[in-house]
């Protein structure tokens, strides 16, 4: 199972990272805390501070077409904040 999906590139998550030194990622749904902190450090071998989970659940999004009204909803996500140690920082750049 993998517990990092894909880290969040923002405007907003990229000035976080450079401000408090925290960074976002798109985690599994049925992940804790621990098991993120875990991935994190072994995976970019910082020292991970504390870690902040949030979900979002899916929207219903409605489309009015020729042939009538389509009904979808987008998938649920569920995200991480993870803040490092003074002196660790993430370069999501460098494996470009």
């Amino acid at each position: 199972m993998e517990i990092l999906i894909k880290p969040i590139v923002t405007e907003k998550m990229t000035s976080q990272g450079d401000k408090y030194n925290r960074y976002g990622f798109i985690v599994a749904g049925n992940v804790n805390k621990l098991q993120i902190k875990k991935a994190v450090e072994e995976l970019y071998g910082v020292t991970v501070d504390s870690v902040n989970t949030m979900h979002y659940g899916g929207k219903v999004k409605t489309r009015h077409t020729k042939s009538g009204l389509l009904v979808g909803k987008t998938a649920a996500t569920k995200k991480a904040i993870v803040t490092l140690a003074e002196g660790n920082k993430i370069d999501f750049y460098s494996n470009i």
